[in-house]
């Protein structure tokens, strides 16, 4: 579907044409343009209820073109305007609610837009008439009003507007009004008045007056200002004398013209001076003040540089003019008078020489630099652009300053085109190695072999800013990008650039004893043969470290033997003995035979290979005659651990006779019988292990090519290797013997597979950015400006792959450097003195001669370094000051004084020392008074000789210590280097110098020195670490019996000084410590006992030796673990436990023939854990030989006792040793290590037994004996480099200096050295001169040659040096040049200023007050605006009321201000006197204002009371109603007014009253002074101030009820008259009043 567009401009119409359709659409769209949009009522005849229709909505439809369709809403409304029901309005009168419509085509959206204007001020809400009014209420805080804007319909092609309609098809039209607050209307404020001024005349009356200003300018329909000024009469108690002038005249010039040529053809009128003599004229004296710039200029030549063809002017030329000014004579009441009664015989100067001005012009405007902002960040400011202009004429003779040179627009304001602005973050390098020395201190560095050293370390990497170009593009932790600066990326924290880490240490293991050694077995019994076997014995590793190299100490331990056999008939004794024939003799035990493996385990019979033993044993049940021996005791211990050939093991055991044979019975065996002796353990002397050394590197394995074999966990690994060990046989304290010796199948493995490390290359950034070169060009003689990159590793080369790059810094020059082009100005000759024209001055008067003051000028041009001319501009750019081309000159009239010539100035004498030159007066000069005169006409100059010396003198402090920087730029760039960062030793210190001429003003430093300051050696102390002693030796274990610690410490021999390492956390003993479990033997030493003796029977006569007997032994206290049983091991008995020691002797029995023989008693049966007392134990024992006969029964053959705690029962549990301290490898300084704690079995009564014992009673140890613990490393303080030195924080001056700063990358930890202070360092800056221009204030306004009228007021500018810190130092005038173009610098300022000094008798402004404080707009105390207004004002001096009528009015002006504050306003009040007090409104800075204060809330001044107080002896009191005067009390009326006055009872008129007042409970109205009798409701006082009679009644009767109580007391107490003895006489009674009223 196509559509044609046709614009038609007058009217705005627009006529889409369908290619193949109908012409329905332009039809329809001119329809719509005609229809109203707005909103519309259909009242019918007669009715209260109308139709209302809404706005026509947007067209919709499916597609776009005369097919859509617009509705709108339609209610019923009352005439009121409240909406009903539809069916009260007519349906034949209800508007239709759709039409069709002409629906646009979204391409054609881009076609027009609306266009906005900014919103105007906000007004106030207009009410039922169309003029804006102010509420009627009173307003507090804002009133609401409106705002309005325009919109327009404008075509995106050429911005011109069309109808509103076309864009309403498009979107909505924006509102064009909007709410809006009005501040409260603010009156004006101004300040109290002064004081007044002194009488306007010394004698007779005159007038003085006194003024005020204005502080804050009225504002949203505020009070207008007051008069600023009040005027009175004053009069001086002198007269004038008589016949004086009434009368005074001044000579009132008018403003000079402008600048003309002589030539014009008005130069005659123009100049010619006309006076009005009229005395009714009633001219107004004020004076207008023409600005140059209104000025018109005929002869200007403006240059409108549009391109570059257009050539700028070769020379500046100047012409010379003239300017004329009026001048009359005034008199004090403001009329004209003869001008002759003001100058006397001079005649007043009406003309003079002037430069033709000439305006600033300017090149055009150059093309707009770039946006500042290219991307679309997220803090949505706009960026700016800017463009510039160079100026090709300067302006002279008060021409048209210049314009502004640079204009700054914002420009990519919303910026949502611009792409996404790149983000700057962190990256890192790679860690570097891990390295332990840095956590040493300085004593430990000494001590330590830093090759062995193991366990924790910290290892460091550099980090870097690089620039990431997208957000959505994904980027791997190696990808590399071009490193940028470092403060790109100072939002965000960097990453951490340390870390721990560790390094293996050698392997530790914790291991059980050695197990007893086992039998002779094959070294394989799956296969044996031969006849060589071995016996092993083995340990188990309890702990051991994780995360370390090597392995623990080898676990088995082999001896050769003879005769293997890995099963072996085990033989249990079985039943007892069975006589064969009869009840006694010999017999047989049946005994159990089982096949047994080495672990005693049952296997087949198979298994044993040699025959097994009998099953049945040959045993003797001896007879009631035969002597009975017992049984075998078990083994003593072996003598010997093993057999050598000096001695072998051996060990016996024993049995006793315990019965005596009878008559015809066996005899007993022999002594020697009754022992017997084995060898044992004849194994040789000689152990062998298997040894096995550390693993070797991981290689390659050509028969397990298994690249990129990819494990579990899913990382894929370069390629498997293997690792491969040496396994010897060693022979324990000997060496490696051949691998025979050793069990074939306990040897470790000397193969294991391991992952190969893969190749890595070394990885660099790309080259970062070059610097960048100087923008501006470069002095002839300067050296070569270079500019650098570098680029960072981030990964070192290993294993093979690809080395880094040698260079990874460059340098090169600047290419294309322009060199400053070399320009100056050429100046022509002086023109000859230029005068006022002669044809001028005969039309004016004036002096008649030609001579007098004129001008000189000269032109100049600019030429470049060859002499060839070039454009002004390149002069103005590059030659420095413009020379001046205008000079005054004075051509010498008949009666002026001549003078030679000045003489050459005469030799300096050195420096300080000033010369002279001299001239003389010439011809009749000499006699003239005027010319003798030395002010005018000086015949002797002096001035100061140049000088050439300088003094310097240090300045300010010194800087902090600053040690020389050891890195080398491009040496270790991008690299965490290794090196300790040197904290101390000697460095240097920096301090300006101030090179001071002889007008003691500060030059430049060069001048005195050639670095600018004095430079110093000066030294850090280098930090000194905390000191200990060395360990000391290990204390005796803490437990005399069973596990406890042991402890070894060290104590502080040296504390920290400047910032070393601290202390570890000390006791208060100055000690940190290290503890260790031990175990002390319980006891070192056994009792050991040998075997009884034979029974000894004291026998008397014949009878056998049986019965009862007594048997010894000897009990020796031998040290544990000894095997022999010789008397050299003996010790003394007091080292053994008495408490334990065995029986010598005991009684022993031996049975007689015939008697019942019994076994020895076994052993007690085990009580229960728990030893209850309700328990017992049990022992028992067999018959060996039964009685002979039955009369002489056995004796029992069971015994119990009772289960006693700590007696004949003891339980068992155990207990831990403390931990012991933290545990690291030897060679370790912190990291991951171990702890340790011993376990004990304690018996019941505190008794420390064998671990072995707690296990017979199945207790389960749950204790937990080591675990891995840390020991925090003492990491130091890791900081950055230093920054470079940033540039002075000011180019000139004292205050100036540079800062270098470094940052923290890793805060100290436990004793690692803290970080120091200093992270900011300062240093001077070169102490160079700051030079300033100065502007003096305006000068008072001086009006040439007159009194009064139109003058000027000037300013001076001038070229200071100062110190920097304005303030302080004295600012010292120098020469121009050092600040730079004197004429650039007038031109942007303005010099000079019109101004009027009033005459005697004018009425005037006084000049300009001083700016008032900022104040802002604010609502409730807070303000709504960031700029606020400060306001000045010139009051209105009237010195004649003549002349009032012709004074100016008072005027003020705003500006807007920074750092406004907001101000309330407040009326404060005096105290009271004579019901007045005065009353004055206060702003809340203290300041006395009028204005400001709400009028209706302002408090009284006078005090009234209502009604007024007519009564006698009344008075208006403080609260406002009338009272009574002292002496006299209030009688009330019952509406609470003040009835009359009564005098109160009592009291003196001259003294005060005693009068108690009311609140007024039973009165409306307050009252102040009552009487007491007040309160009654009987009073006593009539009112006429008398007594009432009732009260002279009430006292009669009260005084003769006390009479009748006095004689009723004294009959009563009347004496008796039988007593003889009389009473003592009795007090009389007395009654006194107390003044009390309730008596």
């Amino acid at each position: 579907m196509g559509w044609t567009m046709t614009l038609k401009d007058d009217f705005g119409v627009i006529a889409w044409t369908r290619q193949a359709g109908s012409y329905l659409s332009l039809f329809l769209l001119l329809s719509l343009f005609s229809i109203s949009v707005r909103s519309d009522n259909v009242y019918p005849r007669d009715h209260h209820f109308s139709w209302k229709a809404g706005q026509w909505g947007q067209c919709t439809g499916e597609e776009c073109g005369s097919g859509g369709v617009q509705t709108r809403t339609i209610w019923c409304i009352h005439m009121e305007g409240w909406t009903t029901h539809h069916s009260h309005c007519q349906h034949m009168e209800k508007p239709e609610s759709q039409r069709q419509c002409f629906k646009v085509c979204d391409w054609h959206q881009d076609l027009f837009e609306w266009e906005v204007s900014e919103w105007e001020s906000c007004v106030l809400v207009p009410f039922f008439s169309n003029e804006l009014k102010l509420r009627a209420t009173e307003c507090i805080t804002a009133q609401h009003g409106i705002q309005r804007r325009k919109v327009y319909c404008v075509r995106t092609s050429n911005r011109t507007t069309v109808s509103s309609r076309i864009c309403e098809f498009f979107s909505q039209k924006p509102p064009v009004e909007q709410a809006c607050l009005v501040p409260c209307p603010q009156d004006c404020v101004v300040s109290d008045f002064t004081s007044w001024s002194g009488c306007s005349k010394t004698c007779g009356a005159g007038l003085q007056h006194r003024t005020r200003h204005v502080l804050a300018t009225p504002m949203y329909g505020g009070a207008i200002c007051p008069n600023l000024t009040e005027t009175r009469t004053c009069s001086s108690h002198v007269d004038c004398p008589a016949g004086e002038d009434e009368y005074q005249y001044s000579l009132k010039v008018g403003a000079w013209s402008e600048c003309r040529m002589p030539h014009h053809k008005d130069a005659l009128l123009s100049g010619r001076t006309t006076v009005d003599f009229s005395t009714m004229s009633n001219e107004n004296n004020t004076a207008m003040l023409h600005t140059l710039a209104s000025h018109q200029h005929f002869h200007h030549n403006h240059h409108h540089l549009a391109h570059a063809h257009i050539k700028y002017p070769a020379s500046w030329e100047l012409e010379v003019g003239y300017q004329t000014r009026h001048v009359r004579c005034t008199r004090s009441d403001g009329k004209n008078a003869m001008l002759s009664l003001c100058t006397k015989d001079k005649s007043p100067l009406t003309f003079q020489t002037c430069v033709i001005p000439k305006d600033c012009q300017t090149s055009d405007w150059s093309s707009w630099s770039p946006c500042s902002k290219t991307c679309r960040s997220t803090d949505l400011s706009p960026g700016y652009r800017l463009r510039s202009r160079i100026m090709t004429q300067i302006p002279v003779g008060g021409g048209k300053r210049c314009p502004a040179l640079e204009e700054k627009e914002a420009c990519n304001i919303i910026g949502d085109l611009l792409p996404n602005c790149p983000r700057y973050v962190w990256r890192t390098t790679d860690w570097g190695e891990c390295r332990i020395l840095p956590l040493l201190s300085q004593q430990n560095r000494r001590l330590a072999n830093i090759s062995l050293l193991c366990g924790g370390g910290i290892q460091t990497r550099k980090t870097y800013c690089v620039q990431v170009p997208d957000v959505s593009a994904p980027h791997h932790r190696k990808e590399v990008s071009r490193p940028v600066n470092a403060g790109l990326c100072d939002g965000e924290e960097p990453p951490l650039a340390v870390q721990h880490c560790s390094i293996p240490c050698q392997h530790y293991c914790l291991l059980t004893e050695w197990s007893p050694w086992g039998a002779c077995l094959y070294d394989s019994c799956e296969e044996p043969h031969g006849k060589k076997g071995f016996r092993q014995r083995r340990r188990e590793v309890l702990w051991e470290s994780s995360g370390t190299l090597g392995t623990c100490p080898h676990l088995t331990e082999f001896i050769p033997c003879d005769d293997p056999a890995c099963y072996l008939w085990q033989v249990q004794q079985g039943g007892r003995c069975i006589p064969t024939k009869n009840s006694c003799g010999p017999g047989t035990a049946i005994q159990n035979v089982t096949c047994v493996n080495a672990k005693g385990e049952d296997v087949p019979d198979a298994y044993c290979v040699e025959g097994p033993p009998l099953a049945e044993e040959a045993c003797e049940v001896p007879c009631s005659a035969d002597c009975v021996v017992g049984p075998w005791s078990s083994w003593s211990t072996c003598s010997h651990s093993c057999a050598s050939k000096t001695a072998e093991g051996r060990q016996s055991r024993t049995r006793t006779v315990l019965a005596i044979p009878g008559k015809d019975g066996k005899a007993c065996p022999a002594g020697p019988a009754l022992e017997q002796w084995r060898v044992c353990n004849d194994h040789p002397c000689v152990v062998f292990h298997w040894e096995a050394s550390a693993w070797g590197p991981c290689i390659e394995d050509t028969s397990m090519a298994l690249n990129g074999t990819s494990l579990q966990n899913g990382t894929v690994t370069c390629a498997v290797g293997v690792q491969i060990r040496k396994v010897i046989c060693v022979k324990m304290n000997a060496g490696p013997v051949v691998n025979k010796r050793c069990s074939d199948s306990s040897r470790p493995e000397t193969v294991r597979p391991c992952l190969l490390p893969c190749k890595r290359d070394c990885i660099v950034t790309p080259f970062s950015e070059w610097t960048s070169c100087p923008s501006t060009c470069l002095p002839e003689n300067a050296t070569a400006a270079t500019q650098s990159r570098y680029r960072t590793i981030i990964q070192r080369a290993a294993n093979g792959g690809q080395e880094c790059p040698d260079t990874l810094y460059e340098e090169r020059e600047c290419e294309s450097l322009r060199v400053c082009p070399v320009y100056r100005w050429r100046t022509h000759k002086w023109s000859s003195c230029s005068l006022v024209p002669e044809s001028v001055r005969r039309g004016l008067s004036g002096p008649g001669e030609t001579c007098g003051k004129g001008l000189e000028t000269r032109g100049v041009s600019c030429v470049g370094q060859s002499g060839e001319s070039a454009n002004m501009t390149e002069c103005l750019q590059w030659a420095g000051p413009l020379p001046p081309q205008i000079r005054e000159c004075r051509v010498a009239c008949k009666d002026d004084c001549t003078l030679t010539a000045w003489s050459k100035f005469s030799e300096c004498a050195g420096c300080g020392s000033s010369r002279i030159r001299k001239r003389s007066l010439a011809g009749r000069s000499k006699k003239k008074e005027t010319c003798l005169n030395k002010e005018l006409y000086p015949l002797e100059e002096t001035e100061t000789c140049p000088c050439d010396e300088f003094l310097s003198q240090p300045y300010g402090n010194w800087s902090a210590c600053i040690l020389p920087d050891p890195s080398v730029l491009g040496s270790s760039q991008g690299w965490m280097s290794h090196r300790e960062v040197k904290e101390c030793g000697q460095g240097l210190r920096y301090r300006a110098v101030a090179c001071i001429n002889q007008q003691e003003n500060l030059v430049s430093p060069a001048l005195c020195t050639e670095s600018g300051y004095i430079v110093e050696v000066c030294h850090i102390p280098c930090p000194i670490d905390c000191k200990l002693s060395d360990w000391s030796a290990w204390s005796p274990c803490s437990a005399s019996c069973g596990s406890g610690l042991k402890i070894r410490s060290k104590w502080l021999r040296e504390k920290a000084f400047n910032g070393g390492r601290p202390c570890p956390k000390l006791d208060l003993k100055n000690q940190v410590y290290e503890a260790l479990p031990c175990y002390s033997e319980c006891s070192q030493y056994e009792w050991r006992a040998e075997p009884w003796s034979i029974c000894t029977i004291n026998t008397v006569d014949d009878l056998p030796a049986c019965g009862e007997g007594v048997q010894s032994r000897k009990i020796r206290c031998v040290k544990k673990g000894t095997t022999g049983n010789g008397e050299d091991s003996t010790v003394e008995d007091s080292l053994c436990d008495q408490e334990e020691m065995p029986p010598r002797a005991q009684v022993c029995y031996l049975a007689c023939p015939n008697d019942c023989v019994m076994a020895p008693w076994g052993p007690w049966s085990n009580c229960p854990v728990q030893c209850d007392q309700d328990t017992s134990r049990n022992r028992s024992r067999h018959i060996l030989r039964p009685a002979a006969s039955d009369n002489s029964p056995c004796p029992e053959m069971v015994q119990s006792e009772s289960c006693v705690l700590n007696s004949t029962c003891f339980t068992y549990q155990y207990r831990v040793s403390d931990w012991s301290t933290c545990q690291l490898s030897e060679n370790a300084i912190c990291g991951q290590g171990s702890r340790f704690r011993l376990l004990d079995c304690i018996r019941s009564d505190g008794k420390v037994m064998e671990v072995q014992k707690c296990e017979q009673f199945g207790l389960i140890n749950k204790w937990i004996l080591s675990e891995s613990c840390v020991v925090n490393c003492p990491v130091s303080c890791v900081l950055s480099e230093w920054s470079p030195w940033a540039e002075c924080t000011h180019s000139c001056g004292s205050r100036g200096q540079s800062v270098r700063s470094r940052r923290i990358l890793q805060d100290a930890q436990e004793e690692g050295r803290p970080c120091p202070n200093q992270l900011i360092q300062t240093k001077p800056c070169p102490l160079r001169p700051c030079y300033l221009w100065v502007l003096s204030d305006w000068s008072p306004c001086t009006v040439a040659g007159a009194a009064c009228g139109e003058g000027l007021r000037r300013r001076n500018l001038s070229c200071v040096v100062h110190w920097g810190n304005w303030h302080e130092s004295p600012r010292q005038p120098v020469k121009e040049e050092l600040c730079g173009d004197v004429l650039r610098q007038r031109i942007q300022q303005e010099m000079e200023q019109p101004c009027f000094v009033p005459c005697p008798g004018d009425c005037h402004l006084t000049e300009w007050s001083s700016w008032s404080s900022c104040q802002l707009t604010c609502l409730e105390g807070r303000s709504f605006e960031t700029t606020g207004r400060q306001a000045r004002s010139r009051a209105v001096i009237i010195q004649d009321m003549e002349n009032q009528d012709s004074c100016p009015h008072q005027v003020f002006e705003t500006q807007p201000c920074k750092g406004g504050k907001c101000h309330s306003y407040q009326w404060r009040t005096g105290g009271w006197s004579n019901n007045e007090r005065t009353v004055w409104c206060q702003r809340s800075d203290g300041v006395n204002v009028t204005g400001g204060c709400f009028p209706q809330k302002r408090p009284t001044t006078l005090r009234h009371c209502h009604p007024p107080c007519t009564k006698p002896f009344s008075h208006c009191t403080p609260s406002g109603v009338c009272g009574c005067e002292k002496g006299y009390t209030e009688v009330m009326t019952t509406h609470g007014f003040l009835d009359y006055c009564t005098r109160t009872p009592g009291v003196d008129n001259n003294k005060k009253a005693d009068v108690k007042t009311n609140s007024g409970r039973l009165k409306p109205g307050p009252s102040k002074a009552k009487d007491l009798y007040n309160e009654w409701t009987l009073r006593p006082v009539g009112p006429d101030g008398r007594v009432k009679l009732w009260v002279y009644a009430v006292t009669a009767v009260g005084f003769i009820l006390i009479l009748f109580i006095i004689a009723l007391s004294f009959l009563v107490c009347k004496p008796s008259k039988t007593t003889k003895t009389s009473p003592p006489p009795q007090k009389p009674l007395t009654l006194a009043y107390d003044g009390d009223m309730d008596m």
